[in-house]
């Protein structure tokens, strides 16, 4: 992550720690926030201080590891077992968070009642989750690349970028890669309603990199596709089923039906830890809804300077807000993964699947 020309990570783990970037913040002030413990932490992930399937995946193994470092000896795998609960019971639908929190709790159990072992294989497990999800994101990037040809316009939704992993993101790190490479392209961003996450994250990461964009209304991205000035969609994905089915940010399933209708290519991109071979489809995929004031209101920037939140709807009028919606295999082109591009159906789930 480039921020005024110097690399930045979305999650670090400090001490005992957690250091985040300050997501609600952006794209008006960049800061870094302190967690200073794994309930600090959980809190984070709830609010959207940190947001993103790899960045939150990598924020709850820094959870998990704070726990261990707050346990005390007496009661130890206790107090860490309920740590565990709390950090996933943050947001239901992105597979990576109990991937990341699994990961840390395995590497504490493996050393039974050695206490201290289990403090230090604690955080070197969280650390070499956030390790690899930076680097499953730069394979994604370097796997995806060569399916973007020189002079392409890409759309994208939500944010899939730097700020949703630990580093160089799913869906824009092959964006990122054809244009250090040279390639002329332009990008597409959808706003994303109702958080803003493509407004507010993936054009502010775009424009830290220099790649030329725009950002649309999320129902204007059917009129560029119609009209012959999208060339293909990358988007992430929170959850991918065993048979291939993706859950992405509310808004990716009309994006892919429109594609389809106008033989776009429609490609999801995901580091393999986002594969959940326990969920055999789609319809299995639990559905975060959050409150509906994220819907009512909106923050933002005033012409004075403040920083405020305002309604955009009736007062107490009635909103539903689903997170994430899902879209069938048969809409997907490929999923790029770190270990290369595969077929969104069973076989290739299970030919790149990892526990």
């Amino acid at each position: 992550m480039l921020v005024d020309g110097t690399h930045f990570r979305t999650v670090w783990l400090e001490g005992s720690t957690v250091k985040l970037i300050d997501q609600p913040r952006l794209p008006h002030t960049f800061g870094i926030v302190d967690m200073p413990t794994h309930k600090h932490t959980a809190d984070a992930i709830s609010t959207m201080i940190v947001r993103g399937a790899g960045a939150i995946g990598a924020t709850g193994a820094a959870g998990m590891a704070q726990a261990a470092l707050e346990a005390p000896e007496s009661g130890f795998h206790a107090y860490v077992a309920d740590a565990a609960r709390t950090l996933e019971n943050t947001r239901p639908t992105a597979q990576n968070l109990f991937y990341g929190i699994k990961a840390v709790l395995r590497a504490i159990q493996a050393q039974g009642d050695d206490i201290a072992a289990a403090r230090d294989a604690a955080v070197a497990a969280a650390r070499e989750v956030a390790d690899d999800d930076a680097a499953c994101c730069e394979a994604i990037g370097q796997h995806g690349e060569p399916l973007i040809q020189d002079g392409f316009r890409m759309n994208t939704h939500c944010n899939a970028g730097w700020l949703a992993f630990v580093d160089w993101g799913s869906a824009l790190s092959p964006m990122f890669a054809a244009h250090r490479a040279g390639k002329k392209i332009h990008v597409w961003v959808d706003e994303t309603r109702p958080r803003n996450q493509g407004s507010r994250l993936t054009a502010w990461e775009l424009s830290q990199e220099r790649v030329p964009h725009a950002v649309i209304a999320d129902n204007a991205s059917g009129h560029y596709m119609r009209t012959g000035q999208i060339d293909m969609v990358i988007v992430g994905s929170d959850r991918i089923a065993a048979n291939g089915d993706v859950a992405n940010k509310i808004g990716t399933y009309s994006s892919a039906v429109v594609a389809k209708a106008n033989g776009i290519p429609f490609y999801v991109a995901a580091p393999t830890t986002t594969i959940d071979p326990d969920c055999p489809s789609g319809n299995d995929i639990p559905i975060e809804e959050r409150s509906a004031d994220e819907v009512r209101y909106a923050w933002g920037w005033s012409d004075e300077g403040r920083f405020i939140r305002v309604r955009v709807a009736p007062p107490d009028g009635p909103a539903r807000n689903p997170a994430f919606d899902v879209t069938p295999a048969e809409l997907v082109a490929g999923i790029i993964t770190e270990k290369g591009i595969v077929p969104a159906t069973p076989a290739g789930m299970a030919s790149v699947w990892r526990r």
